[in-house]
């Protein structure tokens, strides 16, 4: 794809540089994020703080604990734990040498950084960590995943009891709903274990030998690298190909049988719907037993994931730890509030000021009251550069706020303050604003804070969906 072609689908243009600069750009070219990157300003990035808090909301109260970890990893971290033949390794994960030669990658995905470091630190298991990082993958952009990419996840490493598998799927599910999204699908499947699952692949893999020539182009040469992952193509040819292509369910061991029937018991048993679906493989190399993909209907089809996860019980031991099992799921943020576009929900305004001072007397007034109301706990907004009285109440008014605190000289002399509703405060909505008052400068935060119904939380007001008390 030409450079041409990727500024299109990200809606940019790139400017033509200048021959003779040794950048390809003219002194007086604006230079732009790159291409696969989204810059997120407020008000909308407002949005972004609510989700991370509303999703912190629902993890923490299941014992999981935010795990913070580099951009960049050892290059081996990820060629070990995906597998040199995934895609993601071989074609879209950012490799480099730093100053030193040592080879390294920015992230392509937050589970491998989690198990990297439980493997170096050896926390007591179990370990619960919750995460929200960026992802870097050199692909093309499509709806709702650029270049530069955030997840929200949570990894269980320590426990391979299928209640654990059915802890991280109630939690993205939970998550769903608490941003109100309800045209979502759950797909379940299993990926069987290393007693199960190579038979399942030689079969596979004969089958799609025999039947080589009716694949996709992408995949009629490369299925012998990885067949499950032909299960996952959506092109029509490779997905008539597998229709009777062999099941992994038939080929199970006990455990795993048993381990799946218990993750599907507990599903029914929270009410929480699924679809059985076996071409379900994911796109990592690392996944054993439940895998689980959360779908939006309201999105294409090629774009509709917006998110999930599954076991990886020898992510660990791959990585150079001990045999341990483990459990999670990722989510994407931008894929993510793609979908709550589309069902209209999740809008979140950003914060207006609770307060904004109006200074008439030169601006060191409106400093000293800003800091005072702030140190109670208020958003406060005010003006600067010495505007007039209309000017300030007319900024007071766009910034959305409650509260104008007006100050001019007869203030600053009697050491008082006017005080002027500007609309109904959010704890009496049926309350008409009245006009305006005068308050000494002593009492002028217990004051504010009485109009306000003490309402000093600096948290993001969301409104909770189904799910969220």
């Amino acid at each position: 794809m030409t450079a041409s072609t990727e500024a299109e689908d990200l809606g940019q243009v790139p400017e033509p540089g200048s021959a003779g600069s040794a950048d390809g750009l003219s002194s007086a070219t604006p230079i732009q994020a790159p291409l696969g990157t989204k810059d997120v300003l407020w008000p909308e990035s407002a949005r972004w703080e609510a989700l991370i808090a509303l999703f912190r909301s629902i993890v923490t109260r299941a014992g999981f604990g935010l795990l913070v970890s580099p951009a960049f990893e050892d290059v081996r971290l990820f060629r070990r734990g995906i597998g040199d033949e995934n895609e993601v390794v071989g074609k879209e994960m950012y490799e480099f040498a730093d100053r030193s030669g040592r080879r390294l990658a920015l992230r392509p995905e937050g589970t491998a950084s989690v198990v990297r470091a439980y493997v170096q630190h050896r926390p007591p298991t179990p370990w619960k960590a919750w995460y929200a990082t960026q992802a870097f993958r050199y692909e093309r952009p499509q709806a709702g995943r650029y270049r530069q990419h955030h997840q929200l996840g949570v990894e269980a490493v320590g426990v391979a009891d299928p209640e654990m598998d059915l802890e991280v799927i109630e939690l993205a599910h939970q998550l769903y709903r608490s941003v109100g999204l309800s045209r979502v699908t759950l797909r379940l499947n299993t990926m069987g274990c290393s007693l199960c699952r190579p038979a399942f692949i030689e079969a596979l893999l004969a089958y799609l030998s025999s039947r080589s020539g009716q694949l996709c182009g992408a995949h009629a040469d490369t299925f012998a690298a990885n067949p499950l992952r032909v299960l996952d193509c959506k092109k029509d040819e490779c997905r008539a190909v597998t229709s009777e292509a062999p099941r992994l369910a038939g080929l199970l061991c006990d455990e795993c049988s048993a381990h799946f029937a218990s993750v599907r018991d507990g599903l029914d048993a929270l009410g929480i719907e699924y679809l059985l679906d076996e071409r379900l493989v994911r796109g990592f190399d690392y996944y054993t037993r439940t895998t689980f993909e959360f779908q939006a209907e309201s999105l294409t089809s090629a774009q509709s994931a917006i998110g999930g996860g599954g076991r990886y019980d020898g992510l660990v031991e791959a990585i150079g730890g001990p045999p341990t099992p483990a459990v999670g799921f990722g989510v994407g943020i931008e894929r993510l509030l793609l979908a709550c576009d589309a069902e209209g929900c999740f809008e979140v305004p950003g914060p207006a000021p609770q307060v904004f001072v109006v200074d008439l007397t030169g601006g060191k007034l409106a400093r000293d009251i800003a800091r005072e109301l702030r140190r109670e706990g208020l958003r406060v907004s005010r003006s600067y550069e010495n505007r007039s009285m209309r000017s300030q109440l007319r900024q007071a008014d766009r910034s959305g706020a409650t509260l104008a605190v007006i100050v001019g000289p007869e203030e600053a002399a009697g050491s008082s303050a006017t005080l002027r509703e500007l609309r109904q405060p959010s704890h009496q909505p049926s309350r008409q604003p009245s006009r305006q008052e005068s308050v000494s400068r002593s009492e002028l935060a217990d004051r504010v804070l009485e109009l306000l119904g003490n309402a000093t939380t600096d948290v993001l007001d969301v409104t909770a969906g189904e799910g969220m008390p």
